[in-house]
C-alpha cells in the first residue's frame, strides 16, 4: 500500500509518497509512473493540498440502502448522478465556509474513487486497472438550497463545498469499509460500504459509458444514513477504515 500526496512545498505543487512524516517526491504526478525523484521533505514542512486538482467531480445520490430507508425513499435502479465543480475543492484541515444565501448547510461523509487512467466504456471487471486509490470527501451540501431549487447545482457547488483528503491510499478493498461522521468528536453517521447499492466499481464503469473519465478525476460514491447540519464553530471528520481521517473546520464571512 502507498500513500499518495499532493502538497505546497517552497512556493510548488508537488506530488509525492508518504512514509512514516517523510514525504518522498515524485518524478511527476502519480498518473504517470509513481517513482521516487530522490528529495525529502517532512510533513511538518508542507502545505497540505486536495490529493487530486480533477477535471470533474462526480458525485452519486442515494447509494446507501440505509439513507434511502432514513428517508423513506426507494432506491434507484441505476446510479444518479451529478457533479460538483472544481472550485469546490477543499484540503484537509481546511475551512468549510457557510455561505450567506444559505440557512442550513449539511454533512455528508463519503468514500471517494480517484481515478489513475484514461477510460471509457469499461466494464466493472476491467474498473480496478482504471483506479489510483480511494480517499475521503465531504460532499457539503446548502440543504435549503436543494430544495428550493429542485435540482442540486447551485447547493453543491460553493467554494469549499468538496473538501477531499488528506491522501489517496493505493491499495483498498472498497467493499467492506467502515465509514463514520463525527461532528465535534461525536459520531453522526456510522455505517459501512457494504451497505452501498451500486459500488465503486460498478460506479466507474457505469459512468465511464457516459463520459470519458480522465487520470485525477473523483467519483464520490454516495453517503449512509445520518446527514446532518452543521454550524460555523463545528469541526467535522470523516473516518473511513483503512483511511486517514479528513478533518475540517466551519466558519461564516
Amino acid at each position: 500500500m502507498m500513500k499518495l500526496a499532493r502538497y505546497l512545498h517552497e512556493g510548488h505543487i508537488r506530488y509525492g509518497i508518504l512514509e512514516g512524516d517523510t514525504l518522498h517526491e515524485l518524478e511527476s504526478t502519480p498518473f504517470s509512473g509513481i517513482e521516487k525523484q530522490g528529495r525529502t521533505c517532512g510533513l511538518d514542512e508542507v502545505e497540505i493540498l486536495p490529493p487530486v486538482f480533477p477535471q470533474k467531480i462526480i458525485a452519486v445520490g442515494l447509494n446507501y440502502r440505509d439513507h434511502a430507508e432514513e428517508f423513506d425513499l426507494e432506491m434507484p435502479d441505476e446510479p444518479v448522478l451529478f457533479m460538483k465543480p472544481p472550485s469546490s475543492l477543499l484540503a484537509h484541515d481546511g475551512e468549510i465556509i457557510y455561505p450567506p444565501m444559505s440557512k442550513r448547510v449539511d454533512y455528508e461523509a463519503e468514500l471517494v474513487l480517484v481515478c489513475g487512467a484514461e477510460c471509457r466504456n469499461v466494464g466493472a471487471a476491467e474498473a480496478p486497472a482504471y483506479i489510483l486509490g480511494y480517499t475521503c470527501g465531504n460532499d457539503v451540501t446548502a440543504r435549503d438550497l436543494q430544495a428550493k431549487d429542485g435540482q442540486w447545482t447551485r447547493a453543491k457547488s460553493f467554494d469549499t463545498f468538496c473538501p477531499l483528503g488528506p491522501f489517496i491510499e493505493t491499495d483498498v478493498d472498497p467493499g467492506d469499509l467502515a465509514i463514520e461522521l463525527r461532528l465535534n468528536g461525536e459520531a453522526h453517521q456510522s455505517s459501512n460500504t457494504a451497505n452501498m447499492a451500486f459500488s465503486p466499481l460498478e460506479l466507474l464503469s457505469f459512468t465511464s459509458r457516459i463520459m470519458t473519465l480522465f487520470p485525477g478525476d473523483v467519483i464520490m460514491t454516495g453517503t449512509p444514513s445520518g446527514v446532518g447540519e452543521m454550524f460555523p464553530g463545528d469541526t467535522v471528520e470523516v473516518l473511513i477504515a483503512g483511511l486517514d481521517p479528513l478533518r475540517n473546520s466551519v466558519i461564516q464571512r
